[in-house]
């Protein structure tokens, strides 16, 4: 049997897209796709670019290390996204501390701008309490946030 490609992201530059379509489940009886599914976009776009950056939370939860865990978001809404839209997910990193970091993400249908997120996702211990970054992670994010390779 061949399996399909898993959804996939890509890191371009100092950004990482993402791809999602608006199915019915993600709508409203109008067709308008329900505010709270923007989050969860934004979420899975946040945890393609972990996996992307090679960044393995599974095995650190598992391991008792700790995981991120969002501690602030701030979301406007500019245009609603509608059943069968193509919409792409964006996302940069603005600024990296020890144990945080801070995201930008935009919602786009085409070039048209539907929803932003500005977020501070902290690392955290398994019992809720701020701890630093494993230091190969920050690094990782350290080069995605200024890359300007091709």
């Amino acid at each position: 049997m061949t399996m399909p490609n898993f959804p996939d992201g890509i890191i371009d530059k100092d950004r990482h897209l993402y791809a999602v379509r608006a199915y019915y489940e993600d709508t409203d009886l109008s067709g308008i796709v329900y505010h709270a599914n923007y989050l969860r976009w934004f979420e899975r776009a946040r945890s393609d670019l972990l996996r992307r950056l090679e960044i393995d939370q599974r095995a650190a939860i598992e391991a008792g290390e700790g995981a991120y865990a969002v501690s602030e978001i701030n979301l406007k809404y500019l245009r609603p996204a509608k059943l069968d839209d193509d919409v792409l997910i964006e996302t940069r990193c603005t600024e990296l501390k020890a144990a945080s970091c801070r995201m930008h993400q935009k919602a786009f249908r085409g070039d048209e701008l539907l929803a932003e997120a500005h977020l501070r996702v902290g690392f955290i211990s398994l019992d809720g309490r701020p701890r630093r970054q494993p230091e190969d992670w920050r690094a990782s994010f350290a080069r995605f946030a200024s890359s300007t390779e091709a």
